[in-house]
């Protein structure tokens, strides 16, 4: 007994192409998922923050690389803020606003690939 295995370049390249616009669109996807979360993250934040003059709120800041997002804030004293120094206790604002928004995370990430092979027709 023989067993032949053909397989039509037509349908390789068909393939090919199909993850080449999967891959495409994940990254797409992806990349507008997490900067959404970034901004609602970023504005959760911005809502716990201690507010004196309103400089530090203004610095807080969502940025999303390549398939990161980081969520931090530019002011010199906002570690302080956020961890507390020995002068002041802490105001933690950043890490529960991530806490508050990371149960998601994993949702919108499934959506954006869900998404994508879709639009890939997969």
């Amino acid at each position: 007994m023989s067993v032949e295995i053909s397989c039509s370049t037509k349908g390789v390249e068909e393939f090919q192409a199909a993850m080449e616009s999967f891959d495409s669109k994940m990254k797409q996807n992806v990349h507008s998922q997490l900067t959404r979360w970034g901004l609602e993250t970023e504005n959760s934040a911005r809502q716990l923050v201690p507010v004196r003059t309103g400089f530090l709120q203004s610095t807080i800041y969502a940025r999303v690389q390549d398939w990161c997002a980081v969520i931090g804030a530019e002011a010199s004293y906002a570690l302080s803020v956020e961890f507390g120094s020995r002068y002041a206790r802490a105001h933690p604002y950043l890490c529960p606003a991530v806490e508050r928004h990371a149960p998601f995370l994993e949702q919108i990430l499934c959506e954006a690939v869900d998404s994508a092979k879709l639009e890939a027709g997969l």
